[in-house]
């Protein structure tokens, strides 16, 4: 994942950002066609637009690694199968009748991936040598806490608005009372595992180095 040596020495960058970005617009315009709700598709797919929106518009002043980007990317896609289907009525069977769950916990996996712009957050401010490794450990993780929370409550206050099933829809619940607190969790470990990511393999995939 770190950007390969031209013939001169230079360092050639991957072209794997535009890759995913190519895929990505393909599989969301196919995936915005008919969705089950799309009152619930216009709520899930606005952060998501946002977020690419704002990667590709900040590529040219910071370009992170293959590895940020691929990990930024997961969260995108998932969302965007969410948006299409509802969280909850989305194809999960195979893992839910395999583990037995009551529950569809595609959400839960999707809130595990927000944790990976933890990596995102920890290589801007090693590569702009913006704090130091402790302090950007610390701020990759509580960054993605805060994000959670404030989902959270973003989550509560349009399904309230919203009401009726497209607001239950967009909530996500399904009947767990304490659904918001184990999001916010899965969110956590997510930005745990990404950071332990960056620090045991983030010199190698070209997270460390200066710009």
């Amino acid at each position: 994942m770190s950007p390969q040596a031209s013939r001169d020495g230079s360092a050639k960058p991957s072209r794997l950002p535009e890759m995913l970005a190519a895929v990505f617009v393909v599989v969301f315009v196919v995936l915005g066609i008919a969705p089950y709700d799309r009152t619930v598709w216009y709520m899930e797919v606005t952060p998501v637009i946002v977020i690419f929106l704002l990667l590709a518009g900040t590529a040219r002043k910071f370009r992170f690694s293959g590895a940020a980007y691929l990990l930024m990317a997961v969260w995108l896609f998932w969302h965007t199968v969410g948006g299409h289907y509802t969280f909850e009525r989305v194809p999960f069977d195979i893992i839910t009748d395999a583990f037995g769950f009551a529950r569809n916990h595609f959400d839960r996996v999707g809130h595990f991936s927000v944790g990976f712009y933890a990596y995102a957050f920890a290589e801007l401010l090693t590569r702009r040598r913006l704090a130091g490794p402790m302090v950007t450990m610390l701020f990759g993780l509580f960054a993605i806490m805060a994000v959670a929370c404030g989902w959270e409550i973003l989550e509560w206050l349009v399904a309230d608005a919203e009401g009726g099933e497209a607001g239950l829809a967009f909530l996500g619940s399904q009947g767990d009372v304490w659904d918001a607190q184990k999001d916010m969790l899965a969110d956590t470990l997510g930005a745990i595992f990404a950071l332990a990511l960056f620090r045991l393999c983030g010199r190698r995939w070209g997270s460390m180095d200066p710009v």
